[in-house]
């Protein structure tokens, strides 16, 4: 089975988290210079098999579209160009930071490497792939039941 990516898009940095290969754990990989990132999932894609890529498409308290969805829209047209083959989910990703930074105080992460931003946008990664790989074992769950 190939692998599921989930992108923190950020327009610094941007965080990356991956499933394993039966697409049931979800890993954070890495967090990466924006500015490189097509370079980066085009390596990536060379090496590893991947079905799909989850993007946290942030959108503010009133469900309207974020200032940076502009720019993510642009990373996707690009991503999609390269690689036609993978499929392309949008997850709402609204509080992912707070509950990356939540995540490192409840893992006992000490006050200075909670400053690490780099470090939050990769957990927060992690959170929306997971989020994303819970919806989807939920609803199959669900429409099994249904049956």
């Amino acid at each position: 089975m190939a692998r599921i990516i989930a992108i923190d898009f950020g327009e610094k940095r941007t965080g990356i988290a991956v499933t394993d290969t039966l697409q049931i754990i979800a890993n954070s990989l890495t967090t990466i210079d924006t500015q490189i990132i097509h370079e980066f999932l085009d390596d990536y894609c060379a090496k590893e098999q991947v079905e799909k890529v989850v993007i946290g498409y942030p959108k503010t308290l009133r469900n309207e579209p974020a200032v940076v969805t502009t720019k993510i829209d642009k990373f996707l047209d690009i991503f999609t160009n390269k690689h036609p083959e993978i499929e392309i989910i949008k997850f709402d990703e609204r509080f992912t930071s707070k509950m990356a930074f939540q995540t490192m105080i409840d893992s006992g992460i000490g006050r200075k490497a909670r400053r690490n931003k780099a470090l939050i946008d990769q957990i927060s990664a992690t959170i929306i792939l997971q989020s994303y790989l819970e919806s989807t074992k939920y609803n199959s769950i669900t429409s099994q039941n249904i049956l």
